[in-house]
């Protein structure tokens, strides 16, 4: 079904998400700088990109949800923009954040003790593999699940929380969102911030 059809079905949606974990195994990573999201600054990489632990989590959800012909990739849904995002606001979960950020530390070890080298430095297969390899512990499992549940929320979000850009996820799907849509100011977290502030007085 074409992306410009007014609606899919509920088994076609699941159909299309379902290919997502297919499409890991199947297409190559891209580099760094495919990386794009700078309203203004076409191949601009914003400075917290360039260190870890957000440059290795990029590479992951790339691994994680490569580009296809048909289909967005993490970097295409900016993905790691929508983590950032969500996981820097005062009133990000701090359990999700230091569980990521720990499982960055715990990857790249791993990466270092098989590969000698980091995990963004290894080609795909070497990376499959090590993904698979922590996949079989429930930490690695939990954290790779985690990920991927960020994934899908920054496919689906709105494009005001960073990620799924212009609704390139929506048009995939072939979803009509809710109106109307948040302005920049009317953010969950932007709202929450004056109840936070109310605490503390």
């Amino acid at each position: 079904m074409d992306c410009q059809d007014k609606g899919i079905t509920r088994r076609t949606f699941m159909e299309r998400l379902a290919l997502l974990g297919a499409l890991a195994a199947a297409c190559p990573r891209l580099a760094l700088a495919r990386w794009r999201f700078e309203a203004g600054k076409p191949g601009a990489v914003p400075d917290w990109l360039k260190a870890d632990p957000w440059r290795t989590l990029a590479e992951v959800q790339e691994h994680l949800l490569p580009p296809a012909q048909d289909a967005p990739g993490a970097s295409d849904i900016h993905a790691v923009v929508y983590l950032h995002n969500t996981l820097e606001n005062p009133d990000a979960d701090g359990d999700d954040r230091e569980f990521i950020v720990n499982g960055v530390g715990w990857l790249n070890d791993l990466a270092q003790k098989r590969h000698r080298q980091p995990f963004i430095k290894l080609d795909t297969a070497q990376r499959e593999a090590l993904l698979r390899q922590i996949e079989q512990s429930r930490a690695g499992n939990n954290w790779l699940s985690l990920l991927l549940s960020y994934l899908l929320e920054a496919l689906l979000a709105d494009p005001v929380y960073g990620g799924n850009p212009n609704g390139i996820g929506w048009k995939w799907l072939a979803h009509q969102p809710g109106f109307p849509t948040p302005p920049a100011d009317k953010t969950w977290y932007r709202l929450a911030a004056p109840v936070r502030h109310s605490h503390k007085a």
